[in-house]
C-alpha cells in the first residue's frame, strides 16, 4: 500500500511543478488533487494499450492516484492499472490505487446472455445468493463483496489496495428499505474493517451516484451521518474501538451537477443542527471527499459547455481545465477524478494542477 514517506516523498518531488494546495491528505500522507480515472471505454486491447500508456504518464508526472472498480470495462481496467502500476518507475508504495466492489462484473468481455451470465457464473457457484441481488447484478453482502476484493486484488495483481468503495450502495433501494440497506452496509463494513487488519486494504468508504446528492426525501438518498453510524458500529464490532477504516466518499461534482456543494441534505450528529452539505459533513467528519464525473465525462471539455459567467472565474487555458479546476476549488474536495486514455488529455489534466484553486470564497460567489 501507500506509505507516509512514499506519497510525501511524491510531493515533494513534483510538488514545485504545481499550484498551491495540488497535493492534499488523503490516506497515510497527501497525494495529488488530479485523480486518473479509468470508467470509459470499450473492452478491447487497443484501449487497454492505451489506458495503460496513460496511467503510466500521468505517475510520471505528478498524479499519482488512481481510480478503477471490479466491473470497469469488464474487468479489463483493473488489469491495465495493475500493469501500468507494477511497471512504472514509481514506486508503488508512492502510489494511492483505488478500487471498488459492488456490480457483478464481466470477466474481459460482455457476454452475449448477460442474465444467463449471472445465472451461470454467480449464483450457480454459489458466488452471491439471488435474494441479495438488487437490479439484477448489484450485491453488497459481505461474502460476496471479500469475493470482489479477492477478485480486484488478483486482477491488478497487488497485495493491497488503498481504498476499497462499496459501490453506488442507493441501488440497494431498488429491491429493500433504506434501514435494510444501512444494515446491510454495517454487515459490509465489518467484513472491511477484518480485510483491514489483514493488510488487504488501507481503508474503505462509499462511492455513489445519487445517494449523497438527491434530497432527503428521495428513494434514492442515504443518509451520510446514517453511513458513518454505521462504520462506528463497525469497527466497534470487531474491536477497533473509535479506530474504523471508513475514510472517504465519492461522488458526481461539476458544474453542472454541483448539489454536493450546494444542497443542504445531510443532518449532523449535533440534535437540532442545521443540515449541511455532503461536502461539507464529509469535511467536518475528516472523511476525503473524491469527485467523479469532474469534467462531466467529457461533455464539459466542449467550449462554451461551462456558462459564460462561471467560466470567467475558473483558471485554466482549456475548458476540461477550467472544468477540472472547478470541481477540485470546492471547499472539502481532497480529489477530482477524470479519465483519460489519450496522451494529450493527461497532459491537458497534469497541466490544469499548475494553477491555483479559487479560493471558498471566491467559489462561494459563483453561486449566488
Amino acid at each position: 500500500m501507500a506509505t507516509r514517506d512514499a506519497l510525501w516523498a511524491y510531493r515533494d518531488e513534483f510538488g514545485d511543478a504545481f499550484g498551491r494546495t495540488y497535493f492534499r491528505r488523503f490516506g497515510p500522507g497527501v497525494a495529488s488533487s488530479v485523480g486518473i480515472g479509468t470508467y470509459l471505454g470499450d473492452p478491447t486491447a487497443a484501449v487497454d494499450d492505451a489506458y495503460r500508456e496513460a496511467i503510466g504518464l500521468a505517475l510520471r508526472s505528478g498524479v499519482n492516484h488512481v481510480d478503477t472498480a471490479v466491473n470497469y470495462r469488464c474487468g479489463r481496467a483493473e488489469r491495465v492499472v495493475g500493469e501500468a502500476v507494477r511497471d512504472s518507475p514509481i514506486d508503488r508504495d508512492a502510489v494511492v490505487v483505488t478500487t471498488k466492489g459492488g456490480f457483478l462484473p464481466f470477466d474481459g468481455e460482455r457476454p452475449a446472455d448477460p442474465a444467463a451470465y449471472v445465472r451461470d457464473r454467480f449464483l450457480g457457484a454459489g458466488i452471491v445468493d439471488a435474494d441479495e441481488l438488487a437490479n439484477g447484478a448489484h450485491a453488497i453482502a459481505p461474502d460476496y463483496l471479500e469475493w470482489s476484493l479477492d477478485r480486484s486484488l488478483d486482477r491488478l495483481g497487488l497485495d493491497a489496495v488503498d481504498c476499497f468503495y462499496v459501490h453506488n450502495p442507493e441501488t440497494q433501494l431498488a429491491a429493500r428499505s433504506r434501514e435494510a440497506v444501512y444494515d446491510r452496509l454495517e454487515a459490509a463494513f465489518e467484513a472491511l474493517e477484518r480485510r483491514r487488519v489483514a493488510g488487504d486494504v488501507g481503508a474503505y468508504g462509499v462511492a455513489t451516484w445519487d445517494a449523497f446528492r438527491v434530497p432527503e426525501g428521495d428513494d434514492r438518498y442515504l443518509s451520510l451521518a446514517e453511513v458513518l453510524a454505521r462504520a462506528e458500529a463497525a469497527g466497534e464490532a470487531v474491536g477497533r474501538g473509535d479506530d474504523h477504516g471508513f475514510e472517504a466518499i465519492q461522488l458526481p461534482f461539476n458544474v453542472a451537477m454541483a448539489d454536493a456543494f450546494t444542497r443542504r441534505n445531510h443532518r449532523p450528529p449535533d440534535a437540532g443542527a442545521d443540515p449541511i452539505s455532503a461536502l461539507e459533513f464529509a469535511h467536518e467528519a475528516g472523511l476525503s471527499a473524491v469527485t467523479s464525473a469532474s469534467i462531466g465525462q467529457g461533455e464539459l471539455a466542449r467550449e462554451g459547455a461551462i456558462p459564460a459567467d462561471i467560466d470567467a472565474t475558473l483558471a485554466g487555458e482549456t475548458p476540461a481545465q477550467r472544468a477540472l479546476n472547478f470541481a477540485r476549488s470546492a471547499p472539502g474536495v481532497t480529489a477530482s477524478l477524470v479519465g483519460a486514455s489519450d496522451l494529450d488529455h493527461v497532459r491537458e489534466n497534469v497541466a490544469a494542477g499548475t494553477f491555483d484553486p479559487l479560493g471558498a470564497s471566491a467559489f462561494d460567489a459563483v453561486f449566488e
